[in-house]
């Protein structure tokens, strides 16, 4: 059974749609990308997936539970964390206590968190366990929001856009923490622009454009495919 099926999901803005008719399966201990440029749809699925757009079409079964109609509160407590492209974090509440707001009881068949195992995985912030999050960084603040999602010991992640607008140092933490995840057993959705980031952490890919899936196959095979990378990744 795979962990997360999507089938036919469409969304529409003032008439517009965002997203028509997208389909993927995700397996367990997969990440799979969503690619694209801006306005393809990719955060509009994420978010649709994740039940934060109302009134959207489509199925979407998690864990073997039809998803399509439930609240968000309700999807994370089943196990689906979600990483937002906008660094959401406490400003005036501490690292720790940022952890803290994240935190939930351990899930048979997820791997475990706690705030000594992420400052093993994310050192800068280990360095500063009592900084308020407004006083951090974007990196560090992408970072502690990750963090956070990991509190809920979830099952699977979806990571929005999480190379946007951070340094290239920063990139390559980012790259080398999405490993470590997916070496703990993580299930990951990720969406990015990023094409080069997309492959050093990517199982397979989805290409999005205009809300549509324009391709579908693993990482290596768009890593070949010339035409679909010039047509819509600018590469």
């Amino acid at each position: 059974m795979s962990l997360l099926q999507v089938s036919g999901l469409s969304k529409s803005f003032g008439g517009l749609k965002a997203v028509d008719d997208v389909s993927f399966t995700l397996e367990a201990g997969q990440l799979l990308a969503l690619l694209g440029p801006n306005g393809a749809g990719k955060s509009t699925t994420m978010k649709a997936v994740m039940g934060l757009l109302p009134r959207r079409q489509g199925q979407v079964t998690f864990r073997g539970q039809n998803i399509a109609a439930l609240p968000p509160y309700k999807i994370a407590h089943m196990g689906m964390g979600f990483v937002p492209e906008d660094q959401r974090v406490f400003a005036d509440l501490t690292v720790m206590e940022n952890l803290d707001t994240g935190r939930q009881p351990p899930r048979e068949g997820a791997p475990q968190w706690t705030p000594e195992k992420l400052f093993r995985l994310f050192p800068n912030l280990g360095e500063m366990p009592k900084r308020p999050g407004g006083q951090m960084s974007g990196g560090e603040q992408q970072m502690l929001t990750v963090s956070r999602t990991l509190m809920g010991n979830p099952h699977l992640v979806l990571l929005d856009e999480p190379s946007e607008g951070v340094a290239p140092v920063i990139v390559e933490q980012m790259a080398n923490m999405i490993l470590e995840l997916k070496r703990e057993g993580l299930s990951i959705l990720l969406s990015e622009q990023n094409l080069h980031f997309a492959e050093l952490v990517s199982d397979r890919a989805y290409v999005l454009e205009k809300g549509q899936i324009r391709f579908s196959g693993t990482i290596g095979e768009l890593a070949k495919n010339e035409t679909v990378r010039r047509a819509y990744l600018s590469v």
